[in-house]
């Protein structure tokens, strides 16, 4: 399963309530036992996110310069 920043922003909502129960964005209810698991989860997620954002190539260069010269 890959996580989606839906995901992310779930748990980050169940850390903030103090409520362990956490909905995913496939609809899925996901409890677990303790803070500390939920914030382990929180950077399982985070880690996942960045690994994949990372690896997705850009359709256009990031910057570009402009030339007005005639």
């Amino acid at each position: 399963m890959s996580f989606t920043t839906t995901d992310l922003a779930a748990i980050d909502a169940a850390i903030a309530s103090g409520e362990l129960t956490v909905r995913t964005a496939d609809g899925k209810q996901v409890t677990l036992r303790t803070m500390d698991e939920l914030m382990q989860a929180r950077q399982a997620i985070r880690a996942e996110i960045a690994s994949t954002s990372s690896a997705t190539p850009r359709p256009y260069p990031r910057h570009q310069l402009a030339d007005f010269s005639d």
